[in-house]
């Protein structure tokens, strides 16, 4: 069950997976080929509308873990993974990474119609946006359809994408050079993420594509505003000191300790504007 509302077709009309998991065709190319890069496998598990499951359920409680609530999307909590929150310039949560050994992994909810298919556009336009910012992409088909793949100077980047009732969530996964394949162990996390994941798409009307709103759990809240004031505190009294007479590494603030079973926050970054290319928005 993939936790999307049913559609027309009979899974006997869908088309079935490809054969050749690995395979990628250049992202100019994708929409020729043979092949339809949009078949959907047989995925065991979401991600789950919220709405399709049962009323009483605590959606805190994944599969293999808990998961945390950030408004939206609820999200299982790999082991070891710390949490990197990008904030707007009015303070708000913009996005909220989880940052692992392997690499990072974010994953948001957008508000989509009730027909499927923004995906689809949405990936036309990413593989078009990081063409212009010189990456090599490519389209690869994953349990969930059509999966973007670029290669960057600075890392490479997936995204996956799942269209849902209303919804549509995206994965974005950076990983240094060669560990983003699709037979990682990176990938092998994400995916299962993505499997866990429940969306909260609510009843407000919010235009197409649009981001679903980001909120912070009260204890993460707390425990990111302790850790921006302590960077800051480290900031004000490093500028007080005089400067050192040679260059070196300085240290770099410890984030703050869990506390009640909450992972530690990074510290909070600012995020740019809206504007800028697809590397930019998704990839740092």
């Amino acid at each position: 069950m993939f936790g999307r509302r049913k559609k027309n077709e009979s899974e006997e009309d869908r088309p079935g997976f490809f054969d050749d998991a690995d395979a990628a065709i250049p992202a100019d190319d994708y929409d020729d080929a043979e092949g339809d890069y949009d078949a959907i496998s047989d995925v065991d598990g979401g991600p789950y509308d919220a709405d399709d499951l049962e009323s009483d359920a605590d959606l805190t409680v994944g599969e293999v873990g808990t998961r945390l609530d950030l408004g939206s999307v609820l999200v299982p909590m790999p082991q070891g993974a710390q949490l990197q929150v990008e904030m707007a310039p009015d303070g708000s949560p913009q996005a909220v990474h989880l940052v692992t050994q392997l690499g990072r992994i974010t994953v948001a909810a957008y508000a989509a119609p009730k027909s499927p298919g923004q995906w689809r556009e949405v990936a036309g336009d990413l593989a078009e946006s990081l063409r212009g910012d010189n990456a090599t992409v490519s389209i690869e088909n994953g349990p969930w359809g059509r999966e973007v793949f670029a290669v960057t100077p600075n890392a490479d980047l997936r995204f996956i994408g799942v269209d849902g009732y209303r919804w549509m969530v995206r994965c974005v996964v950076a990983g240094p050079s060669g560990g983003n394949t699709a037979d990682s162990d990176l990938v092998a996390t994400a995916r299962a993420i993505l499997r866990d994941t429940v969306v909260k798409r609510g009843t407000e009307p919010h235009p197409v594509r649009t981001p679903l709103p980001v909120v912070l759990p009260q204890a993460l809240a707390q425990q990111l505003a302790a850790a921006h004031q302590q960077q800051q505190l480290a900031q004000q009294q490093a500028a007080a000191q005089p400067a050192p007479q040679q260059s070196g590494a300085q240290p770099a603030t410890a984030p703050a300790q869990p506390q009640d079973g909450q992972p530690a926050p990074a510290p909070p970054q600012q995020r740019r504007g809206e504007s800028g290319s697809a590397m930019q928005q998704l990839g740092r």
